[in-house]
């Protein structure tokens, strides 16, 4: 079929995008990033083997994610040469408690979703910002929202639930889980390159910038370490994980700090950042020597090795480990520090095959099976946003428009 779908993700400084061929389950086309808004905003464009094709720049000034999504859709246009585009998929983290599924976006789905930019103020706003500009810019375009909270919506009502007043839970306030496109994709993929594992008790580790477990049985979730916003769980770069709350209330009575306060604290000062005092990115605090570089690091590794342990607990069991996300497919020293602490499970990795970053990298004998398997939320995106309008390959509908 003549045509595209395409596929953003924007984040708090950054639209990420793709471009797929409509009606194929195939890599990208072309994968590009507008990084650095509201700073140094540039473009770099990829084509599927990795070429550069396109890059650009502009002034800090006025460029926010409506300037952002404009260029975006222009770069489209340059690249695909006026073929076109039938649809575009967005993620989107939260999707509350209405939706867990893929859904078609109108003005009463964008007005419903704002309204969960509380539980998600990193992300919601900003997923949101570019769906409204190809709303007004191209409004016959059909848009697909795509949640990071359905995957795991099929978890038993007692694993959602905290221990407060029922009425706070009837209002929506419960553990919803997220990074569920990440988990959904490589659930998608276990089948083709593990089978062995694929049906089995598995803990996911989608480890990056924002980090999160997942117990996973038979394809779906079962428990996430992320619970009612995406700042809970595990440290992150710049999210501080599980905390008490009584710290919340310290902070507040000492230190007079109001929710927005806190809200900064928590979301963008704290995790790798905050107690490093160095920087997010884990590449940078593993080439340091300062000793709170290597404090960060541990308390990083420590935080996924107990909580590991909690996700074996709600599974009975587990047959398998799979790392995934930009810390997990590329940093081999955390995988063999995580999978250290997890010996007590049966798990040993081959140094060999964790070196080599890919596929199964747990030792012959392993009781449990580890496994590195590389993410691709943009593709799943696509898949769903093809399947819900009728853009897959050899669909009736489209036989009978072509």
């Amino acid at each position: 079929m003549q045509g595209c779908i395409a596929v953003l993700n924007a984040g708090s400084s950054s639209i990420k995008f793709a471009i797929y061929d409509a009606g194929a389950d195939a890599p990208a086309r072309f994968r590009g990033q507008i990084q650095s808004i509201g700073l140094k905003p540039e473009l770099l464009v990829r084509d599927r083997d990795g070429n550069e094709v396109l890059r650009g720049s502009w002034p800090a000034d006025g460029f926010d994610h409506d300037a952002a999504t404009q260029e975006i859709l222009q770069a489209g246009q340059t690249l695909l040469r006026h073929e076109p585009v039938l649809a575009v998929g967005h993620r989107v983290v939260h999707g509350g408690l209405d939706h867990a599924a893929p859904v078609r976006v109108d003005p009463a789905l964008i007005a419903s979703l704002a309204k969960l930019a509380p539980l998600a103020p990193l992300h919601q706003p900003h997923n949101l910002a570019p769906i409204r500009t190809i709303a007004a810019q191209v409004p016959d375009l059909p848009q697909v929202a795509c949640f990071d909270t359905a995957f795991h919506r099929c978890q038993a009502p007692v694993v959602q639930s905290f221990g407060l007043p029922r009425r706070f839970h009837d209002e929506g306030v419960r553990r919803y889980g997220f990074h569920g496109i990440s988990y959904e994709y490589i659930t998608s993929r276990l089948p083709d390159v593990a089978p062995a594992i694929a049906r089995g008790r598995l803990v996911i580790g989608h480890l990056g910038n924002g980090a999160s477990l997942c117990a996973v049985q038979d394809g779906r979730s079962v428990a996430s370490t992320m619970g009612f916003t995406a700042v809970d769980g595990l440290l992150m770069g710049t999210r501080c994980g599980a905390l008490d709350p009584g710290v919340l209330l310290y902070l507040m009575d000492t230190h007079g700090m109001d929710a927005r306060a806190i809200e900064d604290l928590i979301y963008r000062r704290s995790g790798l950042l905050g107690v490093s005092g160095i920087s997010p990115d884990m590449r940078s605090l593993r080439a340091s020597a300062a000793p709170e570089a290597a404090e960060a690091i541990a308390l990083f590794v420590h935080r996924i090795v107990r909580e590991i342990g909690s996700m074996a607990a709600a599974l009975g069991g587990i047959d398998a480990l799979v790392f995934t996300g930009g810390i997990g497919e590329n940093d081999a020293a955390t995988r063999a520090e995580v999978a250290r602490g997890c010996a007590w499970l049966g798990l040993t990795l081959d140094p060999e095959r964790n070196a080599a970053g890919g596929g199964c990298i747990s030792a012959e004998g392993s009781r449990v099976a580890a496994w590195v398997v590389a993410t691709d939320e943009e593709r799943m995106i696509a898949r769903h946003t093809a399947a819900l309008l009728g853009l897959a390959a050899g669909t009736e509908r489209q036989q009978q428009e072509e």
